[in-house]
């Protein structure tokens, strides 16, 4: 479809992930080293002619981080929740479908293969570990036709509650089964997790990390140190010495 557009939703604050989300945006906290708003990009560039993120808490750190042709989508007075983005986002959609991932989510692969043989009128959602569709099912990629978006309306509101669950019950939605690695990193011990499979269960320094002591099943980050008389034990070490461990 040469019309479709992707959208990186990225405004969450990360309540839950703190206190990593104190040191960076939950967006930008990397997984294997990247960064999980560039995870996400990489999984709809392929299958999109454009995409745009959603900002809001952090969001100069976002918008200095991200390309200069990716649209930023401001929400200057609150989160707007998944609808309320794509509402926001209508003046910019202009008329085309629309491909959705949340950046917060760990999932690696190109969706180009989720996106083949979409007619284009139905919502097509890509569920982790299941064929149904519910209030706390895990999506891994929601395809939107027009039609969906255009009436929704820039306030915060949530996808399942405007939308797929009234078109679920019209028998408008198609479920597709995503049986492949999916983490969602809203707290620390998710968060470790998505880096261990990512990284194959090694640890993950980042550039600019100092590590002299021992590390099994850690994460850390750049700009931290780990000193030669520490050993950590599946922790997530910040700059500054946080150190958060997860048991």
């Amino acid at each position: 479809m040469d019309d479709l557009v992707g959208v990186v939703l990225a405004a969450g604050g990360g309540a839950r992930l703190r206190p990593l989300t104190r040191a960076r945006p939950k967006a930008l906290c990397p997984v294997n080293n990247v960064p999980l708003v560039d995870l996400a990009e990489q999984r709809v560039r392929p299958a999109v002619a454009a995409v745009a993120v959603n900002l809001h808490h952090g969001h100069r750190a976002l918008d200095a981080h991200l390309p200069s042709d990716v649209h930023r989508s401001w929400e200057k007075v609150e989160p707007l929740g998944t609808a309320g983005a794509l509402g926001l986002m209508r003046p910019w959609l202009d008329g085309r479908p629309v491909l959705v991932v949340n950046a917060d989510a760990w999932c690696p692969g190109s969706l180009a293969g989720f996106v083949d043989g979409w007619d284009g009128e139905r919502i097509r959602l890509l569920v982790a570990g299941e064929d149904v569709l519910h209030p706390r099912s895990r999506i891994a990629g929601a395809l939107m036709p027009w039609s969906e978006v255009a009436v929704m309306a820039a306030e915060p509101t949530g996808l399942y509650e405007v939308s797929w669950r009234e078109a679920q019950r019209q028998g408008r939605v198609e479920v597709v089964r995503h049986d492949g690695p999916f983490v969602d990193c809203g707290t620390p011990t998710q968060y470790l997790a998505a880096n261990l499979l990512a990284s194959g269960g090694r640890n993950v320094v980042e550039d600019g990390a100092e590590v002299d002591g021992l590390l099994d099943e850690c994460v850390v980050w750049s700009g931290a140190v780990v000193h030669r008389q520490e050993s950590l034990h599946r922790a997530i070490r910040l700059p500054g010495g946080v150190t958060v461990l997860v048991r």
